[in-house]
């Protein structure tokens, strides 16, 4: 049977489900659910079931109401109508969830900022009238536990508000996987904060707990992962599942065809990167310097231009365009831009930078985006207060045009709302994104500085950001786009920045700005323009040892070595390095290293 032919029995046979639910078998299932708020319905008759040991994947679009199924099914949100039982038992609350062994990594990074690593890991572990564990066994439990989980030693007793986002999601993926009787584990959109080998040790432990007859249930837009990882998928489409897709069924064309309702031809826009019109600086810097030790950068943007900015995580790409954005103070150095008058001047501060048309968003919308206490309509109107006020100094708000911009902003960005008196928590992770980037959109900046936009946004309201980013260059403004996700820069960006240690490692321009390139940049290797080292091109001097099977690779870094080594075990790393500083691989596998996006670079430069 074709794959096509499977999709259409599986949504013709959603009827059947509506119809005769009871006869939803599984280790898990899903049976009828309903969840309404007011008078949106998040779920609007919910059916499909789950095994023990499989990766069980949820997929749709923003405000489908994935997340909203992972709570129900977690206990946090009662069901409406229908229900959901592990093993035949019904939680109906968090506490029974917890009793039942489903543990549940929530989308928002949920944490004491103030309290230590391990106070967070172990939060709600103990009893009323005694602690299972003592503080030293925690400790050591929480060392060893995030040094498996981040690659690297965490002070337990370091408090959190200290630590990057990456980290903050390892701790609260931890507290599930400290869990001892866990049957059902839930990851709602846990690799949003994570770069790509982050998220390979994040898969490897799903195939764990997969292994050991575990229930693994990802909620997630991103459809690269999900191929990878899934055994199977439901797909999600307006509160209602539409079909569930086999391994062998699971392939782009296929989701994006259930996710939209229509048929996807599965070929990739050929589209090309924007190009910059005119050779005119509007922003640079000069001297700066991103981290104290590190080497200072200077840059130049042009009008017109999307300038992309990425790295491995921790590398000082998130703080340099902080600095770019007025956010975060430099070490040394000037930011300038072009006021009105075309002259430069200089900023140091966040007011400085957006009374100059810089305006900034953040890819931790918890922490650095959202106003929670406020409804969807303020949180997107409220820097314009000030610029649309009448009667002078007695400063009325003009509702009238605020309600208009509202409008436009809501309908060209597509954000699912409610009522806009709703709190902006109300929205999916997705839709709240998307208002913290009309926020910006709405005070009309002449430079956009984007700070991973895109987490947590579904494929096509990727593909529609994208449009909005070129139609803001066309009209002569300037983006700078920083992303963990190598593949948004192709046929977006003309030019990207990679960073090490603080500082621009190389730079990438045009035909170079491909995923392979940008990967061995990231990993200390050269292919850019700003290289100074020798390129691969010139690696003619091979170790007499080396025989014809080996596989050679320039500069590894221990996370990539890793990773090769789960997918070729045999393979062996030789100390011995030529004048060139080749590393030798003795491996007769080919050798591939995943990147996010479904891209695998062949490592595989033989002489």
């Amino acid at each position: 049977m074709s794959a096509e032919q499977n999709i259409k029995d599986n949504t013709s046979n959603k009827e059947v489900l509506s119809k005769k639910s009871e006869t939803i078998t599984g280790d898990v299932y899903v049976q009828d659910v309903h969840k309404y708020f007011g008078v949106t319905k998040a779920l609007n008759g919910v059916n499909f079931s789950a095994n023990f040991g499989e990766i069980h994947a949820i997929v749709g679009g923003n405000g489908c109401g994935k997340s909203t199924l992972a709570k129900v099914m977690s206990g946090v949100l009662p069901a409406d109508k229908g229900k959901v039982s592990v093993m035949g038992i019904v939680p109906t609350s968090p506490v029974m969830a917890r009793e039942v062994g489903i543990a549940t990594v929530f989308q928002e990074v949920m944490i004491a900022e103030e309290a230590s690593v391990v106070d967070n890991l172990f939060v709600g572990s103990d009893s009323f009238w005694y602690k299972n564990l003592t503080q030293r066994e925690k400790a050591l439990k929480a060392q060893e536990l995030m040094e498996d989980l981040a690659g690297e030693y965490i002070d337990p007793y370091t408090q959190v508000f200290n630590l990057s986002l990456p980290i903050k999601a390892w701790i609260t993926i931890g507290r599930a996987f400290l869990r001892e009787n866990t049957k059902v584990l839930i990851l709602d959109e846990s690799s949003a904060a994570l770069d790509f080998d982050s998220t390979e040790r994040l898969f490897k432990k799903m195939r764990e707990f997969r292994d050991n007859g575990v229930a693994v249930f990802i909620v997630t837009h991103r459809i690269a992962e999900l191929i990878r990882i899934s055994d199977k998928a439901t797909v999600m489409r307006d509160g209602k599942d539409v079909g569930v897709l086999e391994k062998k069924d699971l392939n782009e064309k296929n989701l994006l065809g259930l996710m939209t309702g229509r048929a996807e031809s599965g070929e990739k826009s050929k589209s090309t990167a924007v190009q910059t019109k005119t050779e005119k600086i509007v922003m640079r810097a000069e001297n700066l310097v991103v981290w104290p030790e590190s080497t200072s950068v200077n840059i130049e943007v042009r009008r017109g231009e999307i300038l992309g900015v990425t790295g491995l995580d921790g590398n000082g790409q998130d703080e340099f365009v902080k600095i770019l954005a007025g956010v975060q103070e430099s070490h040394g150095g000037t930011t300038e831009v072009l006021d009105n008058n075309d002259k430069f001047i200089k900023y140091n501060s966040l007011m400085d930078a957006k009374n100059n048309g810089i305006s900034f968003v953040s890819g931790d919308r918890k922490k650095e985006g959202i106003l929670p206490n406020l409804s969807i309509y303020e949180n997107l109107v409220v820097p314009l207060y000030r610029t649309t006020s009448k009667a002078g100094w007695l400063g009325f708000v003009n509702w009238l045009e605020l309600n208009g911009i509202y409008e436009w902003e809501v309908e060209r960005l597509s954000i699912k709302t409610g009522l806009k008196d709703n709190l902006i928590g109300s929205l999916s992770g997705g839709n709240q994104q998307k208002v913290m980037i009309a926020r910006s959109l709405a005070t009309h900046p002449k430079i956009l500085v984007l700070n991973d936009p895109a987490r947590g946004i579904d494929v096509s309201t990727k593909r529609d950001l994208y449009i909005h980013l070129r139609n803001f260059v066309e009209e002569g403004n300037t983006v700078i786009f920083l992303s963990s996700e190598l593949e948004e820069f192709i046929d977006l960006c003309p030019k990207v920045l990679v960073f090490r240690h603080g500082t621009i490692f190389d730079i990438f321009e045009n035909e170079k700005v491909n995923a392979n390139t940008l990967l061995e940049g990231m990993f200390g290797q050269t292919a850019g323009v700003g290289s100074t080292s020798i390129s691969k091109s010139s690696n003619t001097n091979i170790p007499e040892k080396a025989s014809d099977n080996d596989t050679y690779v320039k500069n590894l870094d221990t996370p990539i070595k890793k990773i090769i080594k789960e997918f070729s075990p045999d393979a062996v790393f030789v100390d011995g390095q030529n004048q060139f500083g080749l590393e030798v691989i003795k491996s007769k596998i080919p050798l591939f290293v995943y990147l996010r996006g479904n891209i695998w670079l062949e490592h595989k430069w033989a002489k």
